[in-house]
């Protein structure tokens, strides 16, 4: 079964949106790992504009669970996973200004930036995992990159779901194929939620890891966190 990792970006948005330190992301971060999940997962910007270099030092000092750090490797970030030494690092394009993960990357193009930086990481001893879309190809090449993972980016996926749910997974399905047969682990993420994690989780072999933030912090407004976590365990069949 796929394991659960929760992005609290969205709680460190609205303590920024106020000032000062309420909701405190560290006991967000505590909380995740009591009520179940498997990971926390983090993103931060150069402009911290949610999660803040300073959260990422303080989470980690407190959870003992799989601790995720997204984000594009300038040499500011790197630092901060060097110091942090985090369970994952999952590597996304996104340029400065963007207001979220939406593209993957073309490892092709990037491929000798990706290897060098991958090779880094992994002689710090952390895991590597790289953004793509669903491009075959694509995936086949970020393999030669060295990274152990590539997180799927399942926007495509949940935009088309309830149009359609069989052809919205149909290039997901062919890219964890792929994926698994040149030896890649396989997590994903973006838009997935109540409604299409565990048909997604149910189609897609050797899934390892679904990293969840939006929807899930912003559906635990109405349920709390912890019945919230258990609502999506459940839907990934635990």
């Amino acid at each position: 079964m796929a394991r659960l990792s929760v992005n609290i970006n969205k709680v460190a948005t609205l303590r920024n949106a106020r000032g000062g330190n309420i909701p405190d992301v560290t006991i967000a971060a505590i909380n995740v790992e009591r009520f179940g999940a498997h990971g926390v997962t983090v993103h931060p910007r150069p402009d911290e504009r949610h999660i803040k270099y300073t959260d990422v030092y303080s989470i980690k000092k407190v959870i003992n669970i799989e601790f995720n750090i997204e984000g594009y490797p300038n040499d500011r970030f790197l630092k901060l996973v060097k110091d942090v030494r985090p369970t994952q690092i999952t590597l996304v394009p996104d340029p400065p200004d963007a207001l979220t993960s939406n593209a993957g990357w073309d490892t092709f193009k990037h491929f000798d930036f990706l290897s060098e930086v991958i090779k880094e990481l992994k002689d710090c001893g952390i895991r590597t995992s790289i953004f793509v879309e669903t491009d075959l190809e694509n995936i086949k090449n970020a393999a030669k990159t060295g990274t152990d993972r590539v997180e799927l980016y399942t926007e495509p996926y949940a935009k088309n779901f309830n149009l359609n749910r069989q052809q919205a997974i149909k290039p997901f399905i062919a890219a964890a194929n792929v994926a698994n047969q040149v030896g890649l682990g396989i997590n994903a993420g973006h838009d997935l939620n109540l409604d299409n994690l565990r048909y997604f989780s149910e189609n897609i072999p050797n899934l390892l890891e679904v990293s969840i933030g939006h929807a899930l912090i912003s559906d635990s407004l109405y349920f709390g966190l912890e019945n919230t976590i258990q609502m999506y365990l459940n839907e990934l069949g635990y």
